[in-house]
């Protein structure tokens, strides 16, 4: 089953993008806000959602929005931040059962409003956030970042990156950074605001059965005449590797982390992009992957180890768990893997079992009201417009030379390593 979409210009960098189905018994309405990824506002950017969610003009508190949500039969809403490449994406979702279901004309519109009130229409005081509500939310942000660290495999995949792009704007983290949140406060955070929704591109998303009577109410609703939208910069690929990182940390750990970032200079709209993919999956992908055979099972090396590409840096990570008397025999057994595979030493039946892994994959999406949220969004990112049955044919033309033509072009260029204390 494929999606018809639709998409319609609403104002200078506004997009509503309508994806029609009826599989699912909810609908799905998502405003993405996407920014460059800039040291200087990362931080505000994420607070914004949090103290927008404390409360909108007529409901004044968080538990009041909470309860007008549970009142339209269960309706959830729900916020994120993070980064795609080198874009700071801000959202902001509403997932509830359809009117039509409930025999409730205005359940669908109702939903809307309210999730275009915790947007548009904050609770504000003398022009500003209320300061206690940004007080609160700083607290809880600073112990949000401070967290990062609770989750080690986590926390050394976002050690790699810092450190691998390290003059990039990718090395940002996405929730932003401890030592700026003392500066912000209630009247600078809502100037932020006011700047998000003014000069941010946003990609709006409806997934769901609709009418065009619906249809023309979320244009109507959601036009808006704006002046200037900042432009964002399609990332830099590198491919060359001029030195070669190797970072250790000590930290009170009882296992290793390794993750090792290789460049692959190959951008995602690259017609080889497929080929690393698969690549990637024949090294590390799943329990039929060279390195888990090797490194896992036949050395009994590695807790779990695996393979990943981040499309829009074309950066490949392998991120293991290991013990630290192990690091060095790990690299050298994932150096022979990886030179293997620019060799070619790899069958016809590790490129179907990982083909068929992609692909189940990527149909999965089908399954899921957001997701399908998730892959049309990252289609409009990176100007694809291939669908999902397209998308995923991509992958069954691909060919073992292109795969190890994709490996050759794979360059190791950090190794992280956390070690523990001595």
């Amino acid at each position: 089953m494929e999606f018809s979409n639709k998409r319609v210009e609403l104002g200078n960098g506004i997009f509503l993008n309508l994806i029609k189905t009826n599989k699912f018994k909810s609908n799905l309405l998502s405003y993405y806000f996407i920014r460059p990824l800039n040291r200087d506002e990362v931080t505000r950017n994420s607070l914004v959602p949090l103290v927008l969610k404390r409360g909108t003009e007529d409901l004044n508190s968080s538990i009041q929005i909470e309860k007008a949500f549970e009142d339209m039969y269960g309706a959830n809403y729900s916020s994120s931040v993070n980064k795609r490449g080198e874009r700071h994406v801000i959202r902001f979702s509403a997932e509830w059962a359809n009117g039509k279901y409930l025999n409730d004309n205005e359940q669908n519109s109702k939903v809307v409003e309210l999730l275009r009130k915790i947007i548009y229409n904050p609770y504000i005081e003398n022009n500003a956030f209320k300061k206690e509500y940004v007080d609160q939310e700083k607290e809880n942000h600073k112990i949000r970042i401070e967290s990062k660290i609770n989750d080690k495999r986590s926390y050394a995949v976002n050690r790699c990156i810092e450190e691998m792009c390290k003059y990039e704007d990718f090395s940002i983290y996405s929730l932003g950074y401890i030592e700026d949140i003392d500066s912000i406060n209630e009247l600078n955070l809502y100037k932020q605001y006011e700047n998000l929704l003014n000069t941010s591109q946003i990609e709006i998303f409806y997934v769901g059965d609709y009418d065009e009577d619906f249809e023309n109410y979320l244009i109507d609703s959601n036009s808006v005449e704006r002046e200037d939208v900042v432009d964002i910069i399609r990332e830099k690929i590198t491919a060359s590797v001029e030195q070669k990182n190797m970072v250790e940390e000590s930290l009170d750990v009882n296992q290793g982390k390794i993750v090792i970032g290789y460049r692959t200079g190959i951008p995602f709209e690259d017609e080889l992009y497929n080929s690393l993919l698969i690549a990637s999956d024949i090294l590390g992908g799943g329990p039929n992957s060279k390195l888990f055979r090797n490194v896992r099972e036949k050395e009994s090396l590695a807790y779990y180890i695996s393979s990943s590409v981040i499309k829009y840096k074309s950066i490949m990570l392998i991120d293991g768990g290991i013990e630290f008397e192990n690091y060095q025999k790990t690299v050298n057994i994932i150096n022979t893997q990886i030179e293997e595979l620019k060799a070619g030493d790899f069958s016809d039946d590790d490129i179907e079992i990982s083909k068929k892994s992609i692909k189940t994959s990527l149909e999965s999406i089908r399954d899921s009201i957001f997701h399908i949220s998730e892959f049309f969004l990252s289609q409009i990112i990176g100007k694809d417009s291939r669908n999902l049955k397209q998308v995923i044919e991509g992958f069954e033309n691909v060919n073992k030379e292109q795969i190890i033509e994709a490996a050759n072009k794979i360059n190791i260029d950090t190794i992280y390593f956390m070690n523990g204390k001595k």
